[in-house]
């Protein structure tokens, strides 16, 4: 992409700010939308709970992305918890389609998160973005986020959907966790270990995000995950092996039921999720696999 002008919600969590600096690096002027007062030049106030942004902020952007939302797995999963995840998502969405959607010359493209969530618990079974959405929250929750975007793309906007697996990093998500666990020796399977997790390293997702954001011939939902999914348990072997610490301490289901609540389920649950439209784009992982994705991130 030559030197472009991009609006970034999302900004200060662990995917907006790995990409961020991978666009200031390569010298793209970046708008960071925040929620407080502006502090520099370079950010712009909008209010995504209301549902609200100012379209003059977006003017002149050639692309706009939104990766803004409440932690999913930041704590227990409260009706008033639930609803915060579902707004900061949904309404956040809604707005920024909206002004895109308004703008006399709309950016050439609207890059906005979704997860593999979206396909709720399919055991075994691979699925690809042909797949349709599973049942309970999170699947519910992905398909009104992602319909919420619908005024950009009926503005001719072309609008894309990472749904990102869990993310290889150790400043934060789900493994920014696991890391100390496994460092003290503490680490390993969590219930049964057979449910399959879709990873992908930090390093790909940003890099997956930028061949999004490049490729003018790409819209609609893509699979942001490594192409060979593994089972909890195998990750937990490879934690072990790499950060050279047992990994035998596995964590039973009901324990896991009792600390975490509903989002136990999601833990437990078994995603087998491949990047089928990412690869066939001509995308190649710098971290396909689990070992490699961990080395990554130390």
């Amino acid at each position: 992409m030559q030197r472009s002008r991009i609006a970034v919600a999302g900004a200060s969590g662990l995917i907006g700010g790995a990409l961020v600096r991978s666009l200031v690096a390569d010298g793209h002027d970046v708008v960071r939308l925040v929620r407080r007062a502006p502090r520099s030049a370079g950010e712009a106030r909008w209010d995504p709970g209301r549902r609200h942004v100012d379209p003059a902020v977006l003017a002149g952007c050639d692309a706009v992305v939104n990766l803004a939302g409440a932690g999913v797995g930041d704590r227990r999963w409260t009706a008033a918890y639930k609803a915060r995840i579902r707004s900061s998502r949904v309404d956040g969405t809604a707005a920024l389609a909206r002004a895109v959607a308004s703008l006399d010359r709309p950016p050439r493209v609207f890059l906005n998160g979704s997860a593999i969530g979206i396909y709720g618990d399919t055991g075994d079974r691979p699925v690809d973005e042909d797949s349709p959405p599973g049942s309970g929250f999170l699947p519910e929750l992905c398909v009104e986020w992602e319909r919420a975007a619908a005024p950009a793309a009926e503005a001719g906007v072309r609008t894309v959907f990472a749904r990102t697996g869990l993310v290889v990093s150790r400043r934060g998500g789900a493994w920014g966790r696991l890391f100390p666990v496994f460092k003290a020796g503490l680490g390993g399977p969590l219930g049964d270990g057979r449910q399959y997790w879709s990873y992908i390293a930090l390093h790909d997702e940003v890099a997956a995000l930028r061949h999004l954001l490049d490729r003018a011939d790409l819209s609609g939902p893509f699979n942001l995950t490594a192409p060979e999914p593994l089972t909890n348990r195998e990750i937990a072997a490879a934690m072990g092996r790499v950060l050279h610490r047992p990994a035998v301490f596995a964590v039973p289901a009901p324990v896991l039921r009792t600390v975490l609540g509903e989002l136990a389920g999601d833990v437990l649950g078994s995603q087998r999720v491949l990047p089928g439209r990412l690869l066939e784009s001509g995308f190649r992982f710098a971290f396909p696999g689990i070992e490699e994705a961990i080395r990554a991130a130390l």
